[in-house]
């Protein structure tokens, strides 16, 4: 598999996971709000991760 692939997989699998916790927050925010806090601060480090992964991708595209 080449490195091109491998990081375009990630990269979905960190939307897919950043898009669910993103959902948990909202759905968490009137009921707990502590479940709410830390859905979005893993959604927060997904971003970074995402931002990284598409920094990459970037890198090795061109």
């Amino acid at each position: 598999m080449s490195r091109l692939h491998q990081l375009k997989s990630y990269k979905k699998h960190l939307q897919e996971r950043y898009v669910k916790l993103l959902e948990m927050s909202c759905n968490y925010r009137y009921e707990d709000e502590s479940k709410s806090d830390l859905a979005a601060f893993k959604a927060m480090k997904l971003k970074e991760k995402l931002n990284q992964v598409s920094y990459l991708d970037r890198e090795l595209s061109v």
